[in-house]
């Protein structure tokens, strides 16, 4: 058994849990000697939970021994510990979304594996999730054990998401996240846009149901980072994606269309005053490089509503033909045959459905 000193706790299950099944997914990537120690801690953490619990463990293409201890541990452990290999290494988004399709919970936990994030907070965020009828609760390392290096820019980056996608969280870069099932696989992750979920899933609920809890964190005891300062640039770029996405996903056309007007607007108006020194003033505009930055205005105008209007087209195939739906709405009961009906007061039989 792997030797690890983390601090111990008793496991604080809140006194009243709604009825629920808890899915806890974990992605890992070369971290043979973090498999049995984090199974471990998700088991004191959970082992006397009220409801159903089980762990999805996907293995992202380790080149390392994690397979062979993640099989291991899983005959050790029993059914509930649940392995997805992928063939490859896909990077950490698509081993998230792997576990995502995998989990069935109502309730989803995901963690890193690389036991910084403690599993002794998963039931006191999901007794915060089901009571207050929340969609998101995001974990917050406000007392975060790593190096300035890492530390500055993951502050700088948690910013400028918050201002851009308008949900105010602190730490976007935790993994430990508890969410509401139904919620969590109405979207699809790609790229590396795991660190964007609480940004993503305000594309189908209200930022208002998306909260933040203060959460335990502990230094690297084995292996090494996968995170570098390089993120940073990446970061950057999704969060452009993320803003487009989140503004205009349904309506396109009014993003590329506004450019568009704005571009051929000011370019008409510079052909205009043109226009207006050549027949009044009788100068020559010929050679004026105010010529052709109007004509280059007008064209890229054109494009960029000609643009809008093949994206409109695009967004529509895709939600018409996909089944894919432009909202989330809750849980809708289904009514018998005879119910939800206004019938007539008279009683007339022609007014029953």
């Amino acid at each position: 058994m792997s030797q690890f000193s983390l601090p111990s706790a008793e496991p604080q299950i809140p006194a009243s849990l709604p009825r629920h099944s808890l899915s806890i997914v974990v992605p890992m990537y070369n971290e043979a000697e973090n498999v049995e120690p984090l199974l471990e801690r998700i088991h004191l953490a959970l082992e006397p939970y009220p409801w159903p619990w089980e762990v999805v463990l996907v293995d992202d293409g380790s080149t390392d021994a994690t397979p062979s201890e993640l099989a291991r541990c899983a005959t050790v452990r029993g059914p509930h510990v649940r392995i997805i290999q992928l063939r490859r290494n896909f990077k950490q988004t698509a081993a998230m979304q792997a576990g995502i399709d995998a989990a069935r919970g109502s309730v989803i936990a995901t963690l890193d594996g690389d036991l910084q994030n403690d599993p002794f907070d998963i039931p006191r965020m999901v007794g915060r999730l089901l009571d207050e009828d929340l969609d998101l609760v995001a974990g917050w390392r406000k007392d975060r054990q790593d190096n300035q290096l890492r530390k500055i820019p993951s502050r700088i980056a948690n910013r400028l998401i918050a201002r851009m996608t308008g949900v105010h969280l602190r730490d976007y870069g935790c993994s430990l996240k508890i969410f509401r099932a139904n919620t969590l696989k109405s979207v699809r992750l790609y790229g590396e846009m795991h660190r964007f979920i609480p940004a993503w899933l305000a594309t189908v609920t209200t930022p208002r149901r998306i909260a933040q809890e203060v959460v335990a964190h502990h230094p690297r005891i084995f292996g090494q980072s996968k995170y570098g300062i390089s993120r940073t640039l990446r970061v950057v770029l999704d969060l452009i994606f993320v803003y487009f996405f989140m503004r205009y996903r349904t309506r396109p056309g009014h993003f590329f269309g506004g450019i568009g007007v704005v571009f051929g607007t000011l370019g008409i108006l510079i052909l205009a005053y043109l226009a207006g020194v050549k027949i009044f003033l009788g100068e020559s505009i010929g050679a004026r490089p105010l010529l052709f930055g109007g004509f280059f205005l007008v064209i890229a105008g054109v494009q960029m509503v000609t643009s809008g209007v093949l994206a409109e087209l695009l967004t529509r195939v895709y939600y018409e033909f996909s089944g894919t739906h432009a909202y989330l709405a809750g849980e809708v009961p289904t009514p018998a045959k005879d119910e939800c009906w206004h019938l007539p007061a008279s009683g007339n039989e022609k007014g029953k459905p």
